[in-house]
């Protein structure tokens, strides 16, 4: 290699050498941010996973979730669960099974896998206006009203921590991830 072309190499990575050797230096640099402490990590990780690690304390009904869901949901939700009330809220309860076809309309009764999912995407992004402002009581009250519209639990069936893992969706053994290579 000609010095010339040595030369234009070396100057054509100098900017990758800086940009990525500076990062290393600057986490290693004191005094830059702050230390994150468990507490404040703890109010991000809200994960709940499908059997129920991490599901909060607290509890709630299908006749409780019906009264929230009047008063938080149902402008976008419409009556009973039926979608359409506002662009891109679709219906969570009813629909034909999957085998239907692959235009079917997937709703939490034909699609979830699990119940606890419900209760995880209502907690971190509900109501739309307001994320993350529920109680958990709330939450476990309007999951309850979610699956009892979906004829999955009865009327009076409490969720909490326990019971809400144990209850079986229709299509937890075939659920297929909808974009396996974004994975």
């Amino acid at each position: 290699m000609s010095m010339r072309r040595l030369l234009i190499a070396l100057l054509a990575a100098l900017p990758f050498a800086i940009v990525f050797g500076s990062g290393v230096a600057a986490a290693q640099s004191t005094g830059l941010g702050k230390p994150i402490s468990e507490a404040d990590i703890k109010q991000w990780d809200i994960a709940i996973l499908p059997d129920g690690t991490n599901l909060p304390a607290g509890s709630g009904t299908p006749a409780q979730g019906a009264k929230i869901y009047a008063q938080k949901c149902v402008a976008c939700h419409a009556e009973g669960g039926k979608g359409g009330g506002a662009p891109g809220a679709g219906p969570l309860a009813g629909g034909a099974p999957l085998s239907s076809g692959i235009d079917t309309v997937k709703t939490i009764g034909n699609y979830y896998p699990y119940a606890t999912t419900v209760f995880d995407y209502v907690r971190r992004a509900m109501p739309f206006n307001m994320p993350r402002s529920l109680p958990d009581d709330e939450v476990y009250a309007l999951t309850a009203y979610i699956l009892s519209l979906n004829k999955l639990i009865g009327e009076n069936d409490v969720m909490d921590a326990k019971t809400l893992p144990q209850v079986k969706m229709p299509n937890r053994d075939n659920f297929i991830i909808p974009y396996p290579d974004r994975i």
